[in-house]
């Protein structure tokens, strides 16, 4: 599968080594080396794919993905010299699909392109699957549109990943592993708190009160469940 994709890093050097990985699998690139001509430049583009260092100048990382996400669907993999788990988390609840801390190998970089362009050609192959519903929330599979009592919202895609998962399935209980895996595999650099993210996320968004949540139940020492919350 040819993408396009947009490589936005101050690391000139480093830049072109994805780049030219980037090709080598068969992608075209386009690379930048700042977060303005980053937010420009995919405004223009609209690319498949947008590969973000974190620190950048002009604006950074954090900052272009947040203005992105709130326009467009294009996948975001982002790229961060922080080691901290916070700031990584960050990156997530602003809807980044996947990251890589620095140093990493190209190798590893172009196994993630491959994973995260993959898992976008899903919602056409899920075409014609039946909506699942759970208690308030409704979930199409093929559209990934979820409505909660007919009113739509917005996920993320990790968001929607676990939802899904979830519906499928209700009342099973899920460990933080299981639906890591749903979101975007078991790699060096995932953590398990970043289920926990996602999962304070949606019930910001489904719940009547996410601090006493009747649908999306915690269960102590395990992980997650999906109830119909008494609907």
């Amino acid at each position: 599968m040819c993408a396009h994709v947009l490589v936005a890093d101050d690391d000139r050097r480093q830049a072109e080594v994805v780049r030219r990985y980037l090709e080598a699998d068969g992608h075209e690139a386009v690379v930048v080396h700042d977060g303005r001509q980053a937010l420009e430049q995919a405004r223009r583009l609209r690319p498949d794919l947008l590969v973000l260092d974190v620190m950048m100048p002009e604006l950074d990382g954090l900052h272009v993905c947040r203005t992105l996400r709130a326009e467009s669907e294009v996948l975001v993999l982002m790229l961060t010299a922080r080691t901290g788990e916070d700031d990584l988390l960050l990156g997530l609840e602003l809807g980044a699909d996947d990251y890589l801390t620095k140093p990493y190998s190209p190798r590893e970089l172009m196994a993630r392109v491959r994973t995260l362009l993959r898992r976008a050609r899903r919602p056409v192959e899920e075409t014609g699957r039946a909506p699942r519903r759970v208690g308030r929330v409704t979930l199409d599979p093929g559209t990934r549109r979820v409505t909660v009592e007919g009113e739509p919202i917005e996920c993320t895609r990790g968001e929607f990943a676990i939802l899904a998962a979830m519906c499928e399935q209700p009342d099973r209980v899920f460990s933080r592993a299981q639906l890591l895996h749903h979101t975007r595999g078991i790699d060096r650099s995932s953590t398990e708190r970043t289920i926990d993210v996602h999962v304070m996320n949606l019930r910001r968004k489904i719940e009547t009160d996410p601090q006493r949540p009747v649908q999306l139940l915690t269960v102590y020492g395990v992980g997650y469940r999906l109830t119909a919350g008494g609907a």
